[in-house]
């Protein structure tokens, strides 16, 4: 076992919250300490990395396959072994962590729960720990939840999910967890005391340490997951490999070293997953300052077309070859209430969109909701088994697919729709609430990011519309930075009297009409909670 560092641990924020002191013990924040003292200076480098790569991207050069991994991409070999209870991964949910939403999702009759700590969570200091000790709880045998407004109790049944956790990205902070007075990153803090209070428990009870890793753009950010796994299974005295982790291909650097992310990662790995929303926001932000790469309305970049299509086989394809899972994306559409024929409408496509996938032959999907879980499992009824390792597809997308532009109108209701939901979702976010229902869809972080991202993108080059002008005394067929703010307004004033408005609507005004594009809208908004 590797030495205990002989310096301070980690200081962590207090919290009233009962339970807390369970979860911020000094072991568990000592360990947080070496994580970052081990780790931080490396996880920098690669985020500056990033912006230097994205310098080269906005000069014109584009992604491709690296010449220097060929060696990787064309040699024989494979991921480790999956374990028992993750050979069957047909549906996923995917939610916050808080009690009531986890016990619905382990009971949801899903094969698997991902608690997520990233884009379904706004980053307040007692949400993430009550998170922690609702999970702890599941091991012990604990959880439960009475709601206050009904008295409903809620227990966790006899054959639950099993669980995931997803950790935040590698680019975001966690203020209230420092150490020689510098914030501990939010993936570590997140990752270091779930695997801290829930590794052994989780053993016992014959599942293990699992998670879904968000946001990597290169081998060389998967690298260091690895080396962060390693060094905790030694330092918590566990075979290496305990650790078993899904990754979401959802940049569009990473589409490109899908090989080199499972080989970095192949001593704990298991699967890769098709983030399709942030995939649209990765497209949109790395390749957005080229005039030639304007996008159609969010509604118009669907999964059987252009870049989301190739790279959804291309993934299957590679995760296939190396004996790794290869999981489908999540479907946002949720159950329409009160209106059979919308309702009707929303689960035929989430219906078609699970179908392409086992077509595609992906082992399993997601879906945010517990009602959808019947249609996602009817749909992957077509498997002959519990997943479709051995099948690859007979066409494997290159390069150019990889980056082809989707086709399709941009239009004012699409401008509109942007405005709405981005708005209304950093409203939320900044009051705490990280996953959001809005207009039948559930919107989280990585959908307001392309709404944004869209937005600025437009503006910055005044992108045409593709319809006659209602008012042209008014409004021009290009979009401008009038008709932005003029759009903006007539949103806001419609939503009305909603918490948090305000200042959300500032923040999207100052990210849409920024120079230079804001990597995460996420990172300014942080600095605006409580």
């Amino acid at each position: 076992m590797t030495a205990v560092l002989d310096r301070p641990s980690a200081l962590a924020a207090p919290s009233s919250l009962p339970g807390a002191a369970d979860i911020l013990t000094d072991e568990a924040l000592g360990f947080l300490a070496e994580l970052h003292r081990q780790f931080d200076a490396r996880r920098r480098e690669l985020l500056a990395a990033r912006i230097e790569r994205q310098k080269r991207f906005d000069a014109g050069e584009l992604p491709d396959f690296p010449g220097e991994t060929r060696n990787i991409r064309d040699s024989a070999w494979t991921v480790a072994p999956i374990p028992p209870d993750l050979l069957d991964r047909r549906v996923e949910i995917t939610g916050p962590t808080n009690a009531k939403m986890v016990i619905n999702a382990l009971n949801s009759g899903a094969k698997v729960f991902m608690a997520d700590f990233e884009d379904a969570t706004s980053p307040v200091w007692d949400e993430l720990i009550q998170g922690q000790i609702n999970l702890r709880n599941r091991w012990l045998g604990r959880l439960d939840f009475t709601d206050p407004e009904t008295g409903r109790q809620y227990a966790l049944g006899p054959n639950p999910a099993v669980l995931l956790v997803r950790p935040r990205g590698w680019h975001l902070p966690e203020r209230h967890v420092t150490v020689d007075g510098q914030p501990v990153a939010g993936g570590l803090v997140d990752f270091g005391l779930y695997l801290w209070h829930c590794a052994r428990a989780s053993l016992d009870a014959g599942s293990g340490p699992y998670f879904y890793l968000p946001k990597l753009e290169s081998r060389h950010e998967a690298a260091l997951w690895s080396d962060v796994f390693a060094y905790a299974e030694e330092r918590l005295g566990l075979t290496r490999g305990t650790i078993k982790a899904t990754v979401l291909i959802e940049t569009l650097p990473a589409a490109f070293e899908m090989d080199e992310i499972l080989h970095a990662l192949k001593n704990n790995i298991v699967g890769l997953n098709c983030g399709r929303w942030d995939y649209i926001f990765s497209y949109i932000k790395r390749l957005g300052n080229s005039p030639d790469r304007l996008t159609p309305d969010r509604a118009a970049m669907t999964m059987d077309k252009a870049f989301l299509a190739a790279y959804s086989l291309r993934l299957v394809a590679t995760c296939h070859r190396r004996g790794a899972f290869a999981m489908g994306g999540m479907s946002a559409f949720i159950p329409v209430k009160g209106d059979e024929a919308a309702n009707a409408v929303a689960l035929a496509k989430v219906s078609a969109d699970k179908l392409r996938e086992v077509g595609n032959g992906h082992d399993g999907t997601w879906v945010a909701h517990p009602a959808l879980v019947p249609v996602a499992l009817k749909a992957f009824a077509a498997m002959t088994g519990p997943n479709q390792l051995s099948k690859i597809p007979d066409r494997i997308p290159g390069r150019d697919e990889m980056l082809e532009l989707h086709s399709g109108s941009r239009t004012e209701a699409g401008a509109r729709e942007n405005i709405r939901v981005a708005v209304q979702y950093i409203a939320a976010w900044l009051a705490g609430r990280g996953a959001v229902p809005l207009y039948n869809l559930m919107e989280d972080a990585a959908t307001a990011e392309i709404c944004r991202a869209q937005l600025w993108q437009w503006l910055k080059f005044e992108a045409p519309f593709d319809e006659a002008c209602p008012e042209p005394s008014r409004r021009s067929r290009r979009f401008s930075l009038d008709l932005f703010e003029d759009w903006l307004a007539d949103e806001l004033a419609a939503l009305g009297d909603i918490p948090n408005l305000k200042p959300a609507a500032r923040l999207l005004h100052d990210l849409v009409t920024a120079p230079e594009f804001e990597e995460f809208l996420t990172l300014p908004a942080y600095d605006l909670l409580g």
